[in-house]
């Protein structure tokens, strides 16, 4: 593979990371909304910043190719998509401040909270937990528990869960599914 090819594969995985950054917060933006959860909203501000960061990355990478004039539409192209996804994870950060600026939801949105049979939740994975070190296939947790992985925080990073992700001792693990299954998931992450 040649350098030039290399340049470009690299721009096209940023690209893809910072397009799929921005749909993981429109959907945590959601549902910390749906589900008054300021945890959610409080991931979702980390994402934007880390995204702010990304996208000025990507831009640096697109600027730095070298392209000739006859290559600068395709290479505006690229920014300009950049652009979009850095604007929809703002977009996001807007959605998700509604619950940290601590207002109360709307009438019909409380009643939605009020009768949802689901939940959303956060934990932080203790080393004592029997998930350390297994992937999400054997650790089997929709089944143990009836909650979904969303998204895992390893660091400064966010995974989006993979059957062969292996589970780390103080990964952030945000999930959702039905209210009676929180405890028994708390339960597992954290080794009680």
């Amino acid at each position: 593979m040649s350098q030039i090819d290399e340049h470009l594969e690299e721009i096209a995985n940023r690209l893809a990371v910072l397009k799929d950054t921005s749909e993981l917060m429109i959907d945590l933006a959601y549902s910390s909304l749906l589900f008054h959860s300021r945890e959610l909203a409080e991931e979702v501000q980390l994402l934007e910043d880390r995204v702010d960061q990304m996208h000025v990355e990507f831009e640096f990478l697109v600027m730095s190719s070298g392209f000739t004039p006859e290559d600068s539409k395709d290479y505006l192209g690229l920014m300009r998509l950049g652009i979009a996804a850095e604007r929809i994870a703002d977009a996001a950060r807007k959605i998700a401040d509604v619950v940290l600026r601590g207002l109360e939801p709307h009438p019909v949105l409380r009643l939605v909270i009020e009768e949802a049979e689901e939940t959303v939740t956060r934990i932080r994975v203790s080393e004592t937990s029997p998930l350390v070190s297994r992937t999400l296939r054997d650790a089997k947790i929709p089944a143990e528990t009836g909650m979904w992985l969303i998204v895992i925080r390893r660091g400064g990073e966010w995974i989006r869960p993979k059957p062969d992700t292996i589970i780390q001792t103080d990964d952030v693990l945000v999930a959702s599914g039905y209210a009676e299954g929180e405890e028994d998931f708390i339960n597992l992450a954290s080794g009680r």
